[in-house]
């Protein structure tokens, strides 16, 4: 138990650590003490004694890339590890219910209508959400309350709005705006600053937060209806609780950054194979994990290229590999 609880603190420590590594990561080199200073520069408010440079490039663009990428990992790791669980699922991700594909039908259609970044993040947050309403209005039909039917109504809807992304990008003019779409839909934390955290940590912070304070109700929930009504559960109730809040902290995170894939998949089933079934733990672990593996993709492709290399390019090459390597090693031992 007490080691247990050891791995837990690493796990929880490494997304911290890696912030500050990544710091340094950049086509532009920054000597440590540099680094040191400014970061001592932007706290006590002395910032005549740094590079005006260096200062922009630490607080104004590497910080809330930084950031960013632990809140948007942290979303995506735990609502995955929530939707699993709810839906006695291992191949259930956080874009199941129609989250993704809305947002990226909201983010194309934004592109082609309108100009600026804003009704980018707006549209595709609010496109989010009607795919999931949509899902749901499906899973529903005949007063059913069946989890296999709200997966059903995931897939069609994801279906749906797929087709019409791929509409949208055969009218789009194939100049600016089919790369703009093609661009955002591939995931990227290239316009990382403050106020696109400002945007998106208010539904990711909530959806985290709600998931969180119902983790002990999600490990009955992947019991099964039988026992989850004999242990006293509404199961209806609970199982809404656990999609909204999935759905927000999902939203929050696509509309900034694009559909990013893989982690809400893969980091769960490494949370599990670390430190078991149990959503006490597993959940909180998997906010760590999935920040942790997002900076690490994202620091990755910063170094690869000389431009910005999309992040579902990483999150496949890197995520599947290792996925496969950590599968043959647990042999399936963290879902008996």
């Amino acid at each position: 138990m007490k080691n247990k609880k050891i791995v837990r603190i690493i796990i929880y420590l490494l997304p911290i650590i890696l912030v500050f590594i990544s710091l340094f990561i950049g086509r532009y080199q920054i000597s440590i003490n540099s680094v040191l200073n400014i970061l001592k520069a932007g706290i006590t408010g002395n910032i005549d004694s740094v590079s005006d440079i260096e200062y922009s490039l630490i607080w104004d663009v590497r910080m809330p890339r930084t950031i960013l990428a632990i809140l948007v990992g942290g979303s995506l790791g735990i609502s995955g590890a929530a939707l699993q669980g709810l839906f006695r699922n291992p191949l259930v991700d956080s874009g199941i219910l129609g989250v993704s594909s809305g947002a990226g039908f909201g983010a194309a259609l934004a592109i082609i209508m309108f100009s600026g970044i804003f009704p980018i993040y707006l549209f595709s947050f609010a496109f989010s959400l009607v795919a999931v309403i949509l899902s749901i209005r499906i899973g529903r039909i005949n007063n059913s309350n069946s989890a296999i039917l709200l997966v059903l109504g995931g897939v069609i809807i994801s279906s749906i709005f797929s087709s019409l992304i791929s509409f949208l990008k055969f009218i789009a003019d194939p100049y600016n705006e089919l790369p703009s779409i093609i661009f955002w839909l591939m995931g990227s934390l290239a316009n990382a600053s403050y106020r696109e955290i400002l945007i998106s940590a208010i539904p990711m912070l909530l959806g985290i937060s709600g998931l969180l304070a119902v983790r002990w109700k999600v490990n009955v929930l992947s019991m099964g209806e039988r026992e989850a009504q004999t242990l006293g559960i509404n199961i209806k109730v609970y199982r809404w609780i656990v999609i909204i809040f999935s759905t927000l902290a999902t939203a929050g995170a696509v509309a900034v950054c694009g559909i990013i894939s893989w982690i809400g998949l893969v980091i769960p089933h490494i949370g599990r194979m670390i430190v078991g079934n149990d959503n006490r733990y597993l959940m909180p672990v998997s906010i760590a994990l999935g920040g942790f593996m997002l900076l690490i993709i994202d620091d990755f492709g910063r170094i690869l290229t000389g431009g910005e290399l999309p992040l579902n390019i990483l999150t496949a090459l890197i995520g599947g590999p290792f996925y496969i390597y950590l599968l043959k090693k647990t042999k399936e031992g963290a879902w008996r």
